[in-house]
């Protein structure tokens, strides 16, 4: 049977982004999964395993001091820990040359101390700048990489000609139920919905959303998360924004089903970051009309059934036009984009292209 060793840069959850959601689909094989070091959850032991499913155990690393000297005496010991660490639970577990799977450039200096039969850098995201250099060596010592996005694969074409897209994926029978319940914070609320799920940080652009809710002032928007946005303290003053905080992961489906369109804002900065959020696909698996401000020069995600706007007025235009859609005009089509993104069809291609060189 497979033995996957899996370094992750997200901590194990069952509705976490990307890596958690494609070892959980990964059968046929027996996964020690290391999360990055954090506090260990009540009840429980530094450094003993959780069974997190029958295949997979999962492990918190140990942590490390922090230095910004990547190459310096004290990282180099932390690093010795972390492999020790590592190298002691794969000899408990019977790991011997496992397939190892790598999420972050930082983890490459692993490298020069774990043994392994293949080597899987499944890259997610765009790293900062200055992870270049162990991104670009974690590529190049990669058998395949996986990467989320056309533009990353682009981005890591000059390390490695074993690349294949692998875009991010959604829970999709979480979104399928036919018992969801709108929550109490949600029932009562006047006009149409139109909501948006997701961290509230600086970079968020709110400019399309005060612009419309100004002027639409019958229609209610919600702004379902936390975070340090600095003009929360103005729209908690609109009398048709409502901040009900954070949505609990396993209630988004019940939330986004009180939503009469989903809205999709932008960050500042990313404006090369063609990676599609999860989040996206999950309002698709919805049916729901959904309103996406895009880049200038973006390729808009799925043009034929998402209103995509370049200007808080157009926003303002779109968000009235897919409040008034048919709902059988592209609700079917916006479900089968969600059921093709599922998660278990991403998993599936993976375990195809390793079967395929050998690797699983």
């Amino acid at each position: 049977m497979t033995q996957i060793v899996c370094l992750s840069d997200q901590p194990w959850s069952a509705y976490a982004d990307r890596t958690p959601q494609l070892m959980a689909r990964l059968r046929d094989c027996q996964i020690l999964y290391f999360e990055p070091p954090g506090p260990t959850p009540a009840g429980k032991m530094p450094g003993l395993a959780r069974r997190v499913r029958p295949n997979i155990l999962l492990y918190t690393l140990p942590s490390v001091p922090k230095t910004e000297d990547f190459y310096g005496l004290r990282l180099r010991l932390g690093r010795r820990k972390t492999a020790d660490f590592i190298q002691a639970r794969l000899q408990r577990h019977g790991f011997r040359d496992p397939l190892l799977w790598m999420t972050h450039p930082s983890y490459v200096p692993m490298l020069d101390y774990l043994a392994y039969r293949g080597l899987v850098y499944d890259c997610g995201a765009f790293h900062a700048p200055a992870l270049n250099q162990q991104e670009g060596a974690l590529a190049q010592a990669a058998d395949v990489v996986f990467a989320a996005s056309p533009g990353l694969k682009d981005r890591l074409s000059p390390c490695s000609a074993n690349i294949a897209v692998i875009p991010n994926g959604v829970n999709h029978p979480m979104f399928c139920r036919a018992d969801l319940t709108p929550p109490a914070c949600l029932q009562g609320l006047p006009g149409p919905l139109l909501g948006w799920v997701g961290r509230l940080t600086p970079r968020l652009d709110l400019a399309p959303l005060e612009y419309t809710a100004a002027e639409h002032p019958g229609w209610t928007f919600v702004l379902a998360g936390d975070g340090d946005h600095p003009r929360l303290r103005l729209l908690r003053q609109l009398p048709n924004v409502v901040l009900p905080g954070p949505c609990p992961p396993e209630e988004l489906p019940d939330w986004l089903t009180r939503f009469d369109a989903c809205l999709h804002l932008l960050e500042e900065g990313s404006q090369d970051n063609d990676v599609i959020p999860s989040r996206f696909l999950e309002y698709l698996a919805t049916g729901k009309p959904v309103v996406s401000m895009a880049w200038e020069d973006q390729v808009e995600y799925f043009p034929d059934v998402v209103y995509s706007a370049h200007s808080p007025q157009e926003f303002s235009q779109l968000c009235q036009r897919a409040l008034e859609e048919s709902p059988e005009w592209v609700s079917g089509r916006r479900r089968e984009y969600g059921r093709a993104s599922a998660w278990t069809n991403r998993a599936a291609e993976i375990k195809r292209i390793l079967d395929g060189i050998g690797l699983f």
